[in-house]
């Protein structure tokens, strides 16, 4: 686990490389980012959705940023697709 990834901690505001909210950290579950039901992608505040570590640009702060836009992120943790 890199060095990034030990500074991801619970009620972390997740977003995306455009600055748009994602989520917020629930925890870490091996290489995957678990969000909080309350806040999750999909709205619905009944799921919990993950996103892997490897999308994880930079921690700093109480935000960790994306490597890619908000709207991919929260499609990959929904496993929902515009296609």
């Amino acid at each position: 686990m890199s060095a990034q990834m030990t500074q991801i901690r619970e009620h972390m505001e997740v977003v995306g490389n455009d600055g748009v909210h994602v989520g917020t950290v629930d925890r870490l579950e091996g290489d995957r980012i678990k969000l909080t039901r309350q806040d999750d992608p999909d709205g619905s505040g009944q799921h919990h959705h993950f996103l892997s570590v490897n999308a994880v640009e930079s921690v700093a702060g109480d935000k960790v940023r994306l490597n890619c836009p908000a709207d991919r992120a929260k499609r990959a943790a929904t496993g929902t697709s515009t296609h």
